[in-house]
């Protein structure tokens, strides 16, 4: 066999190989193409699925609740209008100051009580209507409806108000004095605006014969700035010593917020569901005195400022999407504009970035996690002698997902010095969310109402950041509603237990149209459970 012949043989054996390879490099490249269209697919179609819950995205409880026409339309004349507006002023004026437990002012609170029946008349003279005071200075009003098959309500609101420095107001807090359309004074953001509010809606009322079918308490707590204890614990007390059965309980703690939620142009009314806890914390730190001339490395003033200033730089964990808040912005996802609507449908997802977007202003970062505030800082008692000791108060509100326990680990943590004592001053503990479904019928009214009086608002559920009365009532009804239909800005916020608070009068005006269709709205036979 010749040369050529041999190499011919060996291409001939070694072809078939050849082929098998050039198969199986073919079925490989096909393979990983396979896979890099489903590597690039599967992003598509996750951003679909994500669009596709978008807007197909019904939240819980969505249903607008029926509209009713009023028997009584809310339509005032002049002269309401001049009385309202007097009427309230007029208990702005009244200084019903709380300080303390054993610090407030009982000869306004007296005042305030001769005051109410000279401002609303027919309200204390009507058949329908029963008054008494409870635990001193607290108020009980008993409203009785035709209609007895028919579960009742309550109203509640508080009379007393925060301190306020005079010097540092644009007018004086208790003057009510009304500028360039706004009541200035302390009390008509928090809370005499509701207590006004309501009793001026019933008193329209009945001055224009209305009969209410469902019987409904009022309950104004004089003591809600300092706990409650003796005021709204005594009323709620009264109620179930004689058996009342409340079918759901109304109370200030949210409002209607403009321009507040990001990326939202309208307004917003949050019904708050439920609220969060609070915590007092004391820390004191004790170290030896002496003469400042010769003063020790650390002193209890230093020791204790450095704990402070540990936890002002190091917030508690992000807690948003775990508590009520996550209803109140899957209820806006359908108002938002893109790519907004697609971030909170699907919260499951994106609750870390939008909790780290909420925590850049101070009225969202309270819904985001508990929120610490150092409230008072006690120490030293002479310029050139070293304090032996030092205490300060931290006021905590916990995010309802937050347990006290919890907390207190969190605290020890970031302090992380053993020379610092802490101590739990006072805490409440976490109230249950109420419902906001379709058939729940205190949330469908307060919805319903909202609806009538400021039809252009979007209404969601939501927490309310404060302490409220309402804990006092939880042995009545576990459905306990916070709103008052005031209207807040940005700026408003801080006017709230601070300086220059103020209503605009319009605004107190759709207060009282509110309470005055709420209450009839309120006497409806609906098919919602009670």
């Amino acid at each position: 066999m010749s040369e050529w012949q041999l190499l011919q043989r060996r291409v001939d054996v070694a072809a078939p190989p050849s082929q098998g390879r050039m198969k199986r490099t073919k079925g490989r490249v096909r393979s990983t193409a396979l896979v890099a269209l489903l590597l690039l697919s599967l992003p598509l179609a996750f951003l679909a699925a994500l669009l596709i819950r978008t807007y197909t995205f019904e939240p819980a409880a969505g249903r607008q609740p029926p509209t009713r026409g009023a028997a009584l339309a809310a339509n005032f004349t002049p002269a309401d209008r001049k009385q309202m507006l007097g009427a309230l002023q007029g208990a702005v004026r009244i200084p019903t100051v709380s300080r303390s437990p054993t610090d407030f002012n009982v000869s306004a609170l007296q005042q305030f009580g001769r005051y109410l029946p000279k401002v609303f008349p027919t309200v204390f003279s009507s058949s329908f209507v029963h008054h008494e005071i409870i635990a001193n200075y607290s108020h009980l009003f008993t409203i009785f409806g035709s209609n007895s098959t028919l579960a009742p309500y309550i109203l509640t609101a508080h009379l007393d108000v925060v301190p306020a420095i005079k010097e540092e107001w644009e007018v004086p807090p208790f003057s009510a004095e009304v500028r360039d359309g706004y009541l200035y004074g302390r009390g008509t953001l928090d809370d005499k605006l509701s207590a006004m509010g309501i009793l001026q809606g019933l008193e329209l009322l009945l001055k224009r014969g209305y009969k209410p079918r469902r019987s409904f308490y009022i309950g104004f707590g004089h003591d809600e700035e300092i706990g409650g204890n003796n005021g709204a614990r005594n009323i709620a007390s009264v109620l179930k010593s004689r058996g009342v059965e409340i079918a759901f309980l109304l109370d200030e703690g949210s409002s209607i917020f403009d321009g507040i939620i990001p990326g939202l142009g309208k307004q917003v009314a949050m019904i708050a569901t439920s609220e969060k806890s609070s915590a007092t914390i004391g820390l004191s730190v004790t170290a030896l005195s002496g003469h400042a001339s010769i003063p020790p490395k650390e002193t209890s003033i230093g020791i204790l400022a450095a704990a402070v200033s540990k936890l002002e730089r190091n917030p508690m964990p992000r807690m948003f999407g775990q508590g009520p808040e996550r209803g109140l912005f899957e209820h806006l996802t359908p108002q938002l504009p893109f790519p907004m609507n697609v971030v909170m449908a699907n919260l499951w997802l994106f609750a870390p970035l939008v909790s780290r977007m909420m925590e850049k202003k101070p009225s969202t970062n309270s819904l985001v996690r508990t929120t610490t505030a150092v409230t008072e800082f006690h120490a030293g008692i002479k310029s050139n002698v070293i304090a032996s000791s030092a205490k300060a108060t931290v006021n905590f509100r916990l995010h309802p997902a937050h347990k006290l326990e919890e907390l207190l680990q969190q605290i020890r943590q970031i302090i992380s010095d053993e020379r610092v004592k802490i101590k739990v001053l006072k805490s409440s503990p976490p109230i249950p969310m109420s419902s906001y479904e379709d058939d729940a019928f205190g949330y469908q009214v307060i919805k319903e109402t909202i609806g009538n009086i400021f039809p252009e608002v979007i209404v969601t559920p939501g927490l309310c950041t404060a302490s409220t009365d309402t804990r006092h009532y939880q042995n009545l009804t576990s459905e306990l509603y916070r709103f008052v239909p005031m209207i807040l800005k940005e700026e408003d916020i801080f006017r709230l237990h601070g300086v220059n608070e103020r209503i605009s009068v319009r605004n107190y005006e759709d207060v009282v149209r509110f309470y005055f269709r709420f209450i009839q709205n309120s006497d409806c036979q609906c098919s919602t459970r009670l």
